[in-house]
């Protein structure tokens, strides 16, 4: 483990928490669209993703936004 490792962690858990709230976001909005179901560490989807959304959220939990 280097010295970056540690810090990094929480930041990649952070960005994987992120993914799964927006996807599962998005499903809740428009399930004819997409569909989205959790399997443990993985995610199933299928469907159409708004990549807009999704990236900006990312991006705002790694640089601390809601």
């Amino acid at each position: 483990m280097g010295p970056g490792d540690m810090s990094e962690r929480p930041l990649e858990e952070k960005a994987i928490a992120a993914v799964f709230d927006e996807l599962e976001r998005q499903a809740a909005e428009n399930p004819s669209k997409l569909q989205v179901r959790r399997k443990g560490a993985s995610i199933e989807v299928n469907g159409e993703i708004d990549i807009d959304a999704l990236v900006m959220v990312v991006v705002g939990s790694m640089a601390g936004g809601p």
